[in-house]
Parts: structure tokens; C-alpha cells; sequence
């Protein structure tokens, strides 16, 4: 196996630059990592030609993903994508479904946490819950970057174990968790749900307070504090995956490729690090191991987004 993967590796390298194509404006969690693997490529000078990061935001990832498709057969473009891949389809928010992209990698995995100012009424995860059971409309709350995506499904998977009618909730949908961020800091939404590394700058100047997170269990460093939706009787979690696209039926010697370098940035002790700074657990898949969690995730993503109301057909 290793040396078929170093055979194909061999048959193919890129012949023009590389695009890194973001689906959300700057900023955002899925921004920075695309632009962490294109810092670490350089660095450690791992591809020959020139590696570049272009952001094209909407739809919830939709607009990049629509963008990749157009490149059938051409590992010279790739994306950073996340559940957004599965969920924009199951939802009928894009034509373009898992089937018409390679699953190249998954390169981390973070939780969604909910956010408040700090000088926010809101001082616990129960508040929001119990306000919300009384009234869903009570408490408006920030999502990047689509309804039924990931972030957006770990909040309200958590509300409705708590109790609250998810359908009337105010959900407020931005290009990105740090839009969402500064909507949340200018007083124009009362709460974010977001994963950590879109909010963590805020926290840490003690503007914002994160009051529950959706992870299974506490998170190690400084939001060891924190609270899990189970710790507050709510037993909820959901994680938020982050990994590389191509375009659709790339041939297996653009796929070995891929394979060895995102498996060299996932060893490197910078990207190690990249992952401790954005509190992200280290999760590598090869594209092997992606494409049969794309299958597996897609399934149960759809029985929920069914009971949710938000599949179509």
C-alpha cells in the first residue's frame, strides 16, 4: 500500500499554482486553517509552485464548493470544507452533493460553544435554555455560516433535548463565525454559538463569556472551565470537522499526492501547534479513511435534518 501511494505520488506533481479555496470570508475558522496550511506548505517547502488562498464566501460554502466543481479532474484546486459539504445538499441549499467532490482529508475537530458579552443577563447555559423554553424568540443567536450546518445543528440539537421549540428560534446567519463575533460585540445579537477558535481573541480580553460547550466532555487549557451541555443536564453534543475537498474524479495519482502532503502537515509540530492555539482536537483522516466518514456522517446528518424539518426531497 505505502508503495503504491509513493508510486502514484511520483506520477503526478502540480505543473501551475495551487488554489486553497476558502467558502467564507476572512477571518473565519475554515479561513484560518486554509491559510495554516499554506503557511506550513511554504515553510517547509513542501510543494514547488506557488500556493494560494482565495476566499470566495456565500451560501454557506456553497459558493466555493459550486466554484470547485468547475474544475473536474484538477488537484490544482482544492477547499477547506466542513459538514457544510453534506448539509448544503440534504438542505437543497446547492445541487452539489458529496458525490461530486474527492474527500481528500479531515484535518481537525472543534466544538460549538455559546457566547455572550460579558456584560450579558444571560450568566449561565441553563439561562439561555430555560428563556427559550418559556419563549423561542426570546434570545437572538449568531451562527456562521448556513442554517442546518454544523454549528447551527450543535446549538439547536442541545436546545431541543432542553425543551425549546428549534423551529422559532431567531437565528441569525453571517459569512463567518467572526462576523457573528462582531455583530455579538456591537450589541446586535444577543448571543453566538461558534466554535472557540473564531471567538477565542475576545475571550481572552474578557469581552465575551462562553457559557456551554457542545463537546462530549470538558476541554483541556484555558476553557477547561467551561461547561459541557451534559454537565448542565442537557445531554447534547456535536462535533464541528474541518478537512480538504478536491474536485470531482480526481485521478488516484492527484489523490496519492494529496495524501502525502496533508499527512506531512498533520505530523509537523507547527501544525500541532496550529491545533493547541485554536483549540482543535488533532483528528487526521487520509482520503481513505474521509471518504468512508463523509458516507457514514452523511446518513445520520439526514435523519436528523429530516426530524429538524430542514431536508428537502
Amino acid at each position: 500500500m505505502l508503495a503504491t501511494r509513493a508510486l502514484y505520488a511520483q506520477t503526478w506533481k502540480p505543473a501551475k499554482p495551487i488554489e486553497i479555496v476558502i467558502g467564507t470570508s476572512a477571518g473565519g475558522p475554515q479561513d484560518r486553517m486554509g491559510r495554516a496550511v499554506q503557511r506550513i506548505i511554504h515553510e517547509r517547502k513542501l510543494i514547488d509552485v506557488p500556493v494560494n488562498v482565495v476566499n470566495r464566501p456565500g451560501g454557506g460554502g456553497a459558493v466555493a464548493m459550486a466554484y470547485l466543481n468547475t474544475h473536474p479532474g484538477d488537484a490544482h484546486y482544492v477547499a477547506v470544507n466542513a459538514i457544510t459539504t453534506l448539509t448544503n445538499y440534504i438542505t437543497g441549499k446547492t445541487p452539489h452533493g458529496p458525490a461530486d467532490f474527492t474527500p481528500l482529508a479531515i484535518l481537525g475537530v472543534e466544538y460549538v460553544g455559546l457566547y455572550v458579552r460579558a456584560d450579558s443577563p444571560l450568566k449561565s447555559g441553563r439561562d439561555v435554555v430555560e428563556r427559550l423554553r418559556k419563549d423561542p424568540t426570546s434570545v437572538s443567536v449568531g451562527i456562521g455560516t448556513a442554517l442546518g450546518n454544523a454549528t447551527h445543528l450543535s446549538f439547536a440539537l442541545a436546545m431541543r433535548v432542553g425543551g425549546v421549540d428549534i423551529r422559532k428560534m431567531r437565528t441569525v446567519v453571517f459569512n463567518s463565525g467572526g462576523e457573528s463575533m462582531t455583530a455579538l460585540l456591537g450589541g446586535h445579537i444577543d448571543a453566538a454559538a461558534s466554535a472557540p477558535s473564531a471567538m477565542l481573541s475576545q475571550l481572552r480580553t474578557g469581552r465575551l463569556k462562553m457559557l456551554a460547550m457542545g463537546a462530549p466532555a470538558r476541554l483541556k487549557g484555558e476553557l477547561a472551565a467551561v461547561p459541557t451541555w451534559k454537565e448542565l443536564g442537557i445531554d447534547s453534543s456535536f462535533d464541528l470537522w474541518r478537512g480538504i475537498a478536491g474536485p470531482r474524479k480526481l485521478p488516484a495519482a492527484q489523490v496519492s499526492y494529496w495524501d502525502r502532503i496533508f499527512g506531512d502537515i498533520a505530523a509537523s509540530p507547527e501544525w500541532k501547534q496550529e491545533l493547541a492555539k485554536n483549540d482543535l482536537e488533532n483528528t487526521y483522516k487520509n482520503s481513505t479513511e474521509t471518504a468512508k466518514h463523509w458516507k457514514t456522517e452523511y446518513d445520520e446528518v439526514r435523519a436528523i435534518l429530516v426530524e429538524l424539518g430542514l431536508a428537502k426531497g
